[in-house]
């Protein structure tokens, strides 16, 4: 019994651990496997339904290959979902980590600074900034990482403050510790699983952003291919062509279900809960048998 519920487990992180290992493979190989140009099109194909001799998934208003075009779209349209995620990641756990270990003003200073920008609507502040910048997909990384960066700090800041007052960091700092050593090695293995879990379930919200933006012609912008800025290119098709024109927010909407599903998989096994995350052990002392096992 014990076997078939790990087995389990273990297949619900797999499986969207491998569909969305598939889809950045897919979009690395766009030149490989994508059977058309994605910027070459005849206007004598133009709307072809789904299916269509040549083109299965048909072709747009321009008579440009969609199944071509949502490969190599997956490019612009992954790399807007992964990068600001990841950015974010880096600048939300240094500064949730300063905040957590820093003094009553550092604290107070980072952490509303931080609420400021985690008090505007993500997608009302992601257009702020990018109708700042000039379109493209620089700019999207850019928004996309403001945006995210302070709801990555707060679970930094979080889990930072639960062990600020751990005896093992007390060891540290008497023993002569300077701030990077102490970070590196006793705050970051306590805080690194919390803030990568939660990381991961922003890829999907960070890729409908993307597409947000391309489609309001703030992100990236035609001819080059992406799924937001399909969708808006197709948009006149809606009503004549209903199935040519929804395939880019398909793609959205099953990427985003893709690495929202891995986001909660690794939160399960994982866990949110403090009590399953290593407890804190002081510098030098062994640990027990129960500690390891958790």
């Amino acid at each position: 019994m014990a076997s078939r519920l790990l087995a389990g487990r273990n297949l619900g992180l797999v499986v969207p651990g491998a569909l969305a290992v598939l889809l950045v493979l897919l979009a690395l190989a766009a030149p490989l496997v994508a059977p058309y140009d994605p910027a070459a099109g005849r206007l004598a194909d133009r709307l072809l339904d789904p299916g269509s001799p040549g083109h299965p998934l048909g072709t747009d208003g321009q008579g440009r290959d969609l199944l071509s075009r949502l490969i190599w779209a997956g490019r612009a349209s992954l790399t807007g979902g992964l990068v600001p995620v990841t950015v974010a990641t880096v600048a939300g756990t240094l500064l949730g980590i300063a905040a957590g270990l820093g003094g009553r003003f550092t604290e107070q200073a980072l952490l509303r600074t931080l609420d400021v920008l985690y008090a505007f609507p993500g997608v009302l502040l992601a257009i702020a900034i990018a109708s700042l910048l000039t379109p493209g997909l620089g700019a999207t990384v850019l928004a996309l990482s403001v945006v995210l960066t302070p709801a990555v700090a707060r679970v930094a800041f979080t889990e930072t403050r639960r062990i600020r007052t751990a005896e093992y960091l007390e060891a540290a700092r008497v023993s002569g510790a300077g701030w990077g050593a102490l970070v590196l090695r006793q705050v970051a293995p306590v805080v690194a699983p919390v803030v990568l879990v939660y990381a991961s379930s922003l890829v999907g919200l960070a890729v409908v952003y993307a597409a947000g933006l391309s489609f309001l012609g703030l992100g990236v912008a035609p001819p080059t291919a992406e799924w937001g800025a399909m969708l808006d290119e197709l948009r006149p098709a809606l009503l004549t062509h209903p199935w040519v024109a929804v395939l880019p927010a398909l793609v959205i909407l099953a990427v985003s279900v893709v690495f929202n599903t891995l986001g909660e998989a690794l939160r399960t096994r994982v866990g949110d809960a403090a009590a399953q995350l290593p407890r804190p052990v002081p510098t030098g002392s062994p640990r027990t048998s129960e500690q390891v096992e958790r």
